[in-house]
Parts: structure tokens; sequence; C-alpha cells
């Protein structure tokens, strides 16, 4: 792993700043790699999985690949522009401008539940601002690493992209390298030990780190849209997704409304389960005792448990399916309420007024999303504007995240920066400030020794700053 960061060192300091044709031909490669390996990333993650709705990933992982990478391939000229900005009155007649340049060496930590998507958008970002890349994905879709650690090697080079495989004790030695900049996409507990990691070496870092994301019906809001989306959410990729819905707040006067609402949502979705090709698999054993065990623990405290299982099927434990299943009201001493969820339970909490479940969101640590399902402006501006989040969907859940001129990152605990098109390119690259300073101009007046002229500037510039 070493030889492999020292030979990338090498490589970029042979060419520190690739030109704009260059970081194109990088970007059309990478868009080429995807299409004409569309069917062999499909299989990989489908295997990895257990099964894969080919429709989601094709969706999730294929087309939005391809958007970041060709978004950022049309507008990666004007970003790598010099920008300039303006000069103050007191620094006149010199001219000021931003110049972005590469880092360096990008390390890129992904996990399994979008493992195409979220390797080839951070790579879209590094690439695109000229960089070379090391990605380290998830020992959890090891097909599917393995298959991009040959595409991505075979077209570039080690030297410019490698793909380092392995478990947690390579991820530990991966995020130990002096990186001049690491992003990282997973859980909050391995984030915090890369961010530890990396701070040995004064990395900088962009977490994306998900948290319990609300989804909130107001008062005035549409509550079968709201339904028909939160089904959708918890039930696509079998709601092993960063920025899925993880918890819900209705008024109280709708709550069995929603619940029904829910129901017939997920109904129409998806009929069947069990052998329901639309239906992805929990990604392993170890993840499915998790879901069983958060539903156990709300039994066992009293909630209402709703399993929405239209066919009535039998789930074998070796099947890997979960259907959506409901928590009424949980209470906050219930693991459903302390822990992400990240599958396909949904708990469903009732609130008295609005501003009391904005209350609620801002007694709990940020999360990296927030949905809200409202038509009247001064309630969406209530919650716009007393909750923070990574990011928000007005009136639907997850669309927020593929829009490649907005950033995607969280807050607090849910992560730190941000990235995706013009921030992504920003944050792996040094903007770096430039002053020229004119051939005539005041500085020498502001040299020792001081005396009668340096007072009468220094009163001038009190004035015109």
């Amino acid at each position: 792993m070493q030889d492999v960061f020292d030979c990338q060192q090498r490589t970029y300091r042979a060419n520190p700043h690739p030109s704009k044709q260059e970081r194109i031909s990088n970007l059309e490669l990478l868009e080429e790699i995807i299409l004409r390996n569309e069917g062999e990333l499909l299989d990989a993650m489908s295997e990895d999985f257990g099964h894969r709705s080919r429709h989601e990933s094709t969706m999730l992982d294929i087309v939005s690949s391809l958007s970041a990478v060709r978004h950022s391939r049309k507008h990666v000229g004007m970003w790598m522009k010099v920008r300039k900005v303006p000069t103050p009155l007191q620094l006149r007649p010199s001219v000021s401008y931003i110049k972005p340049q590469p880092l360096g060496i990008i390390g890129i930590i992904t996990p399994w539940n979008f493992p195409v998507y979220l390797s080839f958008a951070g790579l879209a970002s590094a690439l695109a601002a000229g960089n070379c890349c090391m990605l380290k994905p998830s020992e959890y879709s090891p097909r599917t690493s393995a298959l991009m650690a040959r595409l991505l090697e075979n077209n570039f080079g080690e030297e410019h992209v490698a793909v380092i495989e392995g478990d947690e004790t390579v991820a530990d030695a991966f995020s130990r390298l002096p990186f001049d900049h690491l992003l990282f996409t997973g859980s909050q507990r391995v984030g915090r030990l890369v961010a530890k990691a990396a701070a040995e070496n004064l990395t900088p870092v962009t977490l994306e780190m998900g948290g319990k994301s609300p989804l909130i019906v107001a008062p005035s809001g549409n509550v079968a849209q709201a339904a028909a989306c939160a089904a959708h959410g918890k039930m696509i990729n079998a709601g092993q997704v960063c920025v899925a819905p993880d918890y819900a707040m209705v008024h109280e006067s709708q709550l069995r409304r929603f619940i029904s609402e829910v129901k017939r949502a997920s109904h129409k979705q998806y009929p069947t389960i069990r052998n329901n090709p639309d239906v992805s698999c929990v990604i392993n054993s170890k993840h499915m005792a998790r879901l069983r065990d958060l539903v156990e623990d709300a039994r066992k405290k009293g909630a209402e448990i709703i399993e929405i299982n239209p066919a009535h099927e039998v789930f074998e434990p070796s099947a890997k399916k979960f259907p959506l299943t409901l928590v009424v009201n949980p209470s906050a001493d219930m693991r459903v309420m302390q822990e992400e969820v990240f599958g396909s339970i949904l708990p469903i909490l009732a609130y008295r007024t609005l501003e009391e479940a904005v209350a609620q969101v801002q007694s709990k640590e940020r999360a990296i999303a927030l949905y809200l399902f409202v038509s009247k402006q001064a309630e969406k501006e209530l919650v716009l504007s007393q909750t923070v989040s990574g990011g928000v969907t007005v009136n639907d859940a997850m669309w927020h995240v593929l829009n490649d001129h907005m950033p995607f990152g969280g807050v607090g605990a849910s992560g730190m920066g941000a990235y995706h098109g013009l921030v992504g390119f920003n944050a792996m690259s040094q903007l770096k400030p430039v002053l020229e300073q004119s051939r005539f101009n005041a500085a020498p007046l502001l040299r020792a020794p001081y005396g009668t002229v340096f007072e009468k500037v220094v009163t001038v510039l009190k004035k015109i700053v």
C-alpha cells in the first residue's frame, strides 16, 4: 500500500497540474468504464447482496455515476479557470485572483450499499480536480470491489488510480496514509476512527456518515404522498441508504391515516416480497440479525409493531428479505430511536404541534437529511429555519442528493465537509489566493522607520477600509 502511495506521489510530482484536456480524457475514460462494463457491475452487486434489484442498481449506481462523471466533465474547464476576485481600495492597484490547483493524492473510502456510485462520484471529483486517487471499497461487497479494481487499474494504471482491497485492518492502515484529502462514506463509528487516524497526518477529511434523518409531515402536508415516499425510501435497496428517512413524524390527528397510507403504498409498490425481483436483500446475516433485534427490543418495551406482508409470506432467515415494519409511537429508550436503522423499519411518532416536532428534531444529533411534506409557506419556513441538517428534500425524499449542482454532505454527527460538482472540485483542490502587486504602489510607505508619512497613510486607511 505504501509503495502504491509512493508511486502516485511520483506521478503527481511529474505532472502537478494536468491540463483541461487531460482531465476531460480521464473523466471520459471513467464514463467509458461504466458503460462498457454495466452488465458485469450489475451482476457483481447482485451477487454481493445475494440479490439486488437490477432496476435499483441501474438507477442508483449506474445512472447516478454517469450523471456525476458527465457533470464534472462538462464543467471542469470552467472550474479550473483562474477566478478573479475584487481587490479592496487600500490594496490597489494590485490585482487578486484564486488559482485552483490539484492537491495531490486523494484517498476515498466507500461502503457496500452503493458500491459503484459512491466510488465513481468520489473519483469524478478527484480526477476533475487533477489528482491521483487511491480507493478503498468495502470488504462486504468483495465481487464489486474486485471488479472495480480490475477495471480501474487496467484502464488508468495504479500510478494514477489504485484500488486497495481488504478488511478493517487494511482500511485502518489506508486511513493512516498521509493523503492530501480523504473522503469517507460510512457509519459514524468508523467515521470517527477514520478522522482520528487522519488527524495524525493533519489530513483534511470529508465525512459522510448518515444518522437518523426525520421525515416530517406538516399539518398542511399531503399524507398519502408522504406515506408513499416513506414506503419507497424504506424499501429501496432494503432501506440500506444513508439518506433514507429514518423515522416519520406526523400530526396526532393524522397518525392512523398515515399508517393506512403507508400500508396501501407498500402493497402497491411491493405486492410480494420473498421472490419479488424488485426487493433487494439485506447485505448479510449480521445485518439481518440486527434488524430483528431492533424490532424485538421495541416489541418487548411496549411499542405497536405492524409488519407489512401483503402476500402473508414466510421468510426463512437465509432469504435475507425483510418486510417493511412499522414501529408506532416508540419511546426514546428503544434502540430503534437511538441507532440509525439502516433497513426496512419505520418508527412513526405523533406530535401535537409542528413546533413540538421541530423541538424533537432539535434535541437529537444533526442528521444528514430531512424530509418535509408541506403546502403552507409558514410551516415550511418554520422547519427549514429552525432545524439544521446536511440537506433537505421538500415534498419528496432523497432526491436532493442526485443534484450535482448542490453540495452533498453531513453536519455535526452526520459528517463534515461536502462534495459533488463544484463543491467536490473545490474540496479536492487547493484554492490558492494570489495577489500581484503593481509596479507603482503605496506599500513602501508602510515600512519602517515609521513616522509622519506612515501616520498620515494610516489615517487615510482608517477611513477607506
